[in-house]
């Protein structure tokens, strides 16, 4: 059995990154929640969890949230068992409870899980579809393509079609087979296609938000307690960047209410 969520239509009103500061729980965009699970869109920008900056994060908005609709006394727990970069949007899941959390970070250290992220890149990408294969190393917590298996560099493999092309630009879904450090970008970038807005990785200009222009589309697990798979989906924010591809997003995502 397969629980599917998702965002209604992609056209749907979205946080702009200057509201991102002051998000809260009424900004929240709840994909799935049980009493095991909690499935929510991250926005480009907010912070996964906290790091030194002190920004607001997605986790302490999403505890305000658990706190408040169910009346939870004291501290509430959220369990992070898979994270996205700061400039990066789109799905991410908590888990309630210490055996989701666990159950949950076996599921992804296995590779059992199922991901897809949509990227607009620099550049018209020629083959309709293609498998990367590379090693990453992180050198000073630094991550880069490095020539070859070593100690320090594994090995990272994603594939990715190519969902239409405009002007000067590709729009494509990957499916990351591995999970090392900024893989998607860093693969992309050694392809000679870097990310739109991903300056880190060879994009020529930052976007005036921040933000690089890739979304955690999709992702599927097994539940921790129950014999289904939840499977979220959200569409990203109808920016001028994505804008660029409405038509093809529309058609991915559908119209859903």
């Amino acid at each position: 059995m397969v629980e599917t969520a998702s965002v209604g239509r992609w056209e749907r009103d979205c946080l702009r990154w200057e509201e991102v500061v002051r998000m809260d729980k009424s900004k929240l965009k709840i994909l799935y929640e049980d009493n095991h699970l909690l499935g929510v869109v991250k926005p480009a920008g907010v912070l996964v969890q906290g790091d030194r900056t002190g920004d607001v994060t997605l986790l302490d908005v999403a505890k305000s949230y658990i706190k408040d609709a169910y009346g939870k006394p004291g501290n509430v727990y959220l369990g992070l068992v898979h994270r996205l970069d700061r400039p990066v949007s789109g799905v991410v899941l908590y888990a309630r409870t210490s055996k989701a959390a666990s159950r949950l970070v076996k599921e992804f250290q296995e590779r059992r899980v199922e991901k897809k992220y949509l990227a607009v890149t620099m550049g018209r990408v020629q083959r309709d579809h293609g498998e990367l294969t590379g090693f990453i190393e992180r050198v000073r917590m630094k991550s880069r393509m490095a020539p070859r298996a070593s100690d320090t560099a594994k090995e990272a493999v994603l594939s990715y079609r190519v969902l239409a092309r405009a002007g000067g630009n590709s729009l494509l879904e990957i499916d990351p087979k591995t999970g090392r450090h900024h893989q998607i970008r860093l693969q992309l970038a050694d392809l000679g296609h870097p990310i739109i807005g991903d300056v880190k990785y060879g994009a020529g200009d930052m976007l005036p938000d921040k933000s690089i222009a890739l979304h955690a589309c999709l992702l599927a697990v097994k539940h921790p307690t129950r014999d289904i798979v939840v499977r979220l989906e959200a569409p990203p924010d109808p920016g001028a960047l994505w804008q660029l591809f409405a038509s093809t997003i529309e058609a991915r995502f559908g119209a859903r209410e």
